[in-house]
């Protein structure tokens, strides 16, 4: 019993805890810990029956996409290349279901998680800053093209997405392990890292990252029923912070203002281009892609090993498409865009709901303030118009998946709870 007690409990909770640190080290420990986690709750379910966890509508539709992968790597010109992104793809929703699972052993879980997420920000923060004013960070890493912060990630220039995507999740806990006390100190410290973490997104350079910051803090502020004023006013001083820098930092100024200009007008040709021609020319091409594989694509990460025959321009193939939904269109088809595509369509459907029914006709609303921060985390991972990472990177899909067992937990706690 105790064998099992660490197996299925202690080890899998505290990879949770410290899933935040594991994706600042790379890509490697992060997945490893996560298929670990995956790999002892399949063993725990078959073990003691826990047939709950499978039956509900989440997993079902998740089941439906894994196969719809696995069909499109199958039936792909790189079959095991292809293979080796969607037979395992499994593992990231069962990590969600381990979550759930470990939450209802253990509430006491999201505690340590808040401390390591908290430790993992302030770490960045000061980390990141160092860097940005001194040159260098704590290990000896330099600012990127001479101002761009990278902080512990290094060459990849991923500081800003890592905050974005993180913060909702934060403040999320935040407001769930505040409520009941209210402390004041808590607060001010988490005021401090919430500003100081969106100003430290503007100097990462990461335009994507400073555009789901905004998304994410205009979402929760809509939607926050008691932290609305608290979270308005630390967002007004973050915005504050960031046009001082752009006064006495001019480099930082034109990768955001006029960089972003240049790419939408590229060559002062007259021509507007959906984010950039690099992007646009990726687009094309993999509509083209799309065109001849409607329905399950050319396979799981393959748009890489097919672009050459729809190629547009010198722009048209990198590895990915850089946008979620042309990716999915082009390596796993209609239908496996049709899941992720109807997933968010129902939360924003819920999220429209909710507004009106708090905000026109004064009710309570269908989500508490934990569920709207996390599902602002969702939203960030699913929104359709801006480019992207690949969806099938598993540093990314960690990130994704991450809210998700969460919010399992709570709408299972919650009166109407997923069925």
């Amino acid at each position: 019993m105790k064998n099992e007690l660490f197996l299925f409990n202690f080890v899998p909770s505290w990879i949770i805890i410290l899933m935040p640190a594991l994706l600042i080290s790379g890509p490697f420990l992060s997945d490893l810990g996560l298929s670990l986690v995956a790999i002892l709750f399949l063993i725990n379910s078959i073990k003691n029956n826990l047939k709950k966890y499978y039956n509900n509508y989440y997993f079902k539709f998740f089941f439906i996409f894994c196969l719809i992968l696995i069909l499109s790597s199958l039936l792909s010109d790189n079959t095991l290349i292809s293979l080796k992104n969607s037979l395992f793809y499994f593992r990231f929703g069962i990590f969600s279901l381990c979550f759930w699972y470990l939450l209802e052993k253990n509430i006491f879980l999201l505690k340590y998680l808040f401390i390591s997420m908290l430790l993992c920000f302030s770490s960045l923060i000061v980390d990141g800053y160092i860097q940005f004013f001194f040159g260098k960070n704590l290990f000896g890493y330099a600012l990127y093209n001479d101002y761009r912060v990278s902080s512990f990630f290094g060459s990849e220039l991923i500081l800003g997405s890592y905050l974005a995507r993180f913060f909702p999740i934060l403040f999320a806990l935040f407001i769930l392990l505040d409520q009941p006390k209210k402390n004041k100190l808590t607060l001010f410290f988490m005021t401090i890292v919430f500003i100081l973490s969106e100003g430290l997104i503007f100097i990462s350079g990461e335009r994507l990252a400073l555009f789901f910051m905004n998304l994410s803090a205009v979402y929760i502020i809509l939607m926050l029923k008691e932290y609305k004023i608290y979270r308005l006013w630390t967002y007004i001083v973050s915005l504050c912070l960031i046009f001082v820098m752009m006064s006495f930092f001019p480099n930082s100024k034109a990768r955001f203002i006029d960089q972003t200009i240049y790419d939408f007008t590229r060559n002062n040709d007259d021509k507007v281009y959906i984010f950039s021609k690099p992007h646009n020319d990726m687009y094309i091409s993999a509509y083209r892609i799309f065109l001849d594989n409607k329905f399950l694509g050319v396979g799981p990460r393959q748009f890489r090993n097919t672009c050459d025959k729809y190629r547009v321009s010198e722009y048209s193939c990198e590895t990915h498409p850089h946008n979620t939904y042309i990716e999915l269109l082009s390596e796993a088809g209609i239908f496996a865009f049709l899941v992720v595509a109807g997933l968010f369509i129902l939360i924003c459907y819920l999220s429209i709901k909710h507004f009106v029914l708090k905000l026109i006709r004064d009710k309570k609303g269908i989500i508490n303030d934990f569920e709207v921060c996390l599902l602002s985390a969702v939203i960030i991972s699913l929104w359709p118009f801006s480019p992207s990472g690949s969806f099938f990177n598993n540093w990314m899909s960690i990130v994704y998946y991450f809210p998700v067992g969460l919010l399992l937990w709570q709408r299972a706690k919650s009166k109407n709870p997923i069925k």
